[in-house]
């Protein structure tokens, strides 16, 4: 039984524990780049406690929890595959649903063996759409070969990424989309249970994915006996309380099992020891949203889609500097320059100093580099990278200095502290930028320090946390020389 000291330090490291996430101005990257478009909202946001990085209202910012609409949305690929209903305006009932075809996947995935299936996903070459890119077939195969009688499935419905809100409208717009992916990869791996972990930034998202879990249950889809067969499976909410880092799988892990959502040291890896020590299949929201169309229609189709090493359809969001922000559906293999100028219309302002993707613990793609293709291997060797999928683009009204500031002390307050080069780095770095911008241009000597502490957190950090900010660190050195030099004497 947990003591309430223990339960002191859990709740500790949380941000929104016992608040009301309701109420408050984004604090974002997407509404700081943005800042300058309402000037009074976002003098609100930096005295705003708890703080709130991001709504999931990126195509607004800066944003508040008061102010929604819905953004534009369309489709930029020979086949809509995430945003089939949701284009049409979605579909939030099992007869909706199953009007545009809902379930008719996972009728015939309960036909067919389970091998069978995840060799339909291995050829899809569908990867991940969280982040890290791992190709979903390996990852449900590492989970079917343990011998465990008790397995699990965790959607990882916290998107944290500032300038991420793909997995918000998938919920709120077509929740049985996810819903019917999930049961399928229980189904496929063996699993008894799923869990969908959410943000406490999306409450509209878990009232519409609660009432579809209900309504599945009704309709004989969730829990005993699925569709009449022996399959039985049931899905729980789990709601966050206000942490960036438990987007890391083992840290979320941690989170649903109510211990202190730090980064687990890997190995083993959730596939073999997951969830309360078991098996566990831990997938994104829009990995889970595609596995319908793949069972379907078949891996091959879907493999034809995109490019040889990133296949299929990839969703981006479009932060509110654009002409045109919204959800777009892109087939990977696509330029930059062709989401940033042909979608996006570009800037409002007409002047990009540079772009953002799957930030801001990724780099900086430059004006020059546009015409770099959309893929995981394409993005990764410029130093930038495909992450989430959120578009955050910057003009000349934010600086190297105020970037980097903004940046780092949003790492290092999400900071877990389980490592001293992100615990003390971070802050570091984000003092130093403080005092740049407070007092003017720093020692010639540290940037010596700020190369080497980047460096730091490039080799030791234990996550992606601290490596992903070495990774924009890395972006902001190598592309922007003058202006980050001006900031040293």
């Amino acid at each position: 039984m947990l003591n309430r000291e223990h339960l002191s330090n859990i709740d500790s490291f949380y941000h929104l524990s016992g608040t009301n996430p309701l109420e408050g101005s984004c604090q974002g990257l997407a509404c700081f780049v943005a800042r300058h478009q309402n000037p009074e909202q976002s003098e609100d946001a930096t005295s705003q406690r708890p703080k709130l990085y991001c709504l999931g209202k990126c195509y607004l910012a800066p944003s508040s929890t008061g102010c929604d609409k819905r953004p534009y949305v369309k489709v930029d690929s020979s086949v809509p595959i995430v945003l089939e209903r949701i284009i049409s305006g979605g579909a939030r009932s099992i007869a909706s649903y199953t009007k545009a075809g809902g379930y008719t996947a996972l009728e015939s995935a309960l036909t067919r063996g389970r091998d069978e299936l995840i060799r339909e996903i291995d050829m899809s070459g569908l990867r991940g759409r969280g982040g890290a890119g791992f190709p979903t077939g390996k990852k449900w195969r590492a989970v079917f070969d343990e011998s465990s009688k008790e397995k699990f499935v965790v959607a990882n419905g916290d998107e944290g990424d500032p300038g991420a809100y793909i997995d918000r409208f998938i919920i709120e717009d077509d929740p049985f989309a996810l819903v019917e992916g999930i049961t399928i990869a229980g189904y496929a791996v063996g699993a008894r249970n799923g869990y969908v972990y959410l943000r406490a930034e999306y409450p509209a998202a878990c009232t519409v994915l609660e009432g579809a879990i209900v309504e599945a249950r009704r309709q004989g889809l969730l829990g005993a006996r699925v569709l009449g067969t022996d399959f039985n499976f049931d899905i729980r909410i789990v709601m966050g309380q206000g942490s960036y880092l438990c987007g890391e799988e083992t840290a979320l892990l941690n989170s649903i099992e109510g211990r202190r959502p730090e980064v687990r040291v890997r190995p083993p890896f959730p596939t073999s020891k997951g969830l309360w020590g078991k098996p566990t299949l831990v997938n994104n929201i829009e990995t889970l949203a595609c596995v319908p169309w793949i069972v379907y229609n078949g891996g091959i189709p879907y493999s034809t889609l995109g490019s040889r090493t990133s296949t299929g359809t990839k969703m981006v969001s479009l932060n509110s500097l654009f002409q045109r922000p919204g959800l777009y559906e892109i087939e990977f293999g696509v330029s930059v320059r062709h989401i940033v100028e042909e979608l996006g219309g570009g800037l409002k302002t007409g002047d990009l100093k540079g772009v953002i993707i799957g930030g801001p613990l990724a780099g900086i793609i430059p004006p020059q580099l546009l015409d770099t293709t959309f893929g995981f291997e394409e993005l990764r060797a410029i130093g930038a990278s495909v992450g989430h999928g959120g578009v955050v683009a910057f003009d000349r009204r934010t600086s190297i200095a105020d970037l980097m500031h903004h940046v780092f002390d949003f790492g290092a307050f999400e900071s877990c502290g389980k490592c001293t080069p992100c615990r003390l780095g971070t802050r570091e770095i984000e003092q130093m930028f403080r005092e740049i911008l407070k007092r003017g241009p720093g020692e010639s000597t540290q940037k010596l320090e700020l190369e080497e502490l980047t460096t730091a957190l490039a080799l030791t950090s234990l996550c992606g946390h601290g490596s992903g900010l070495a990774e924009f660190a890395t972006s902001v050195l190598r592309y922007y020389p003058e202006e980050l030099q001006s900031c040293f004497a």
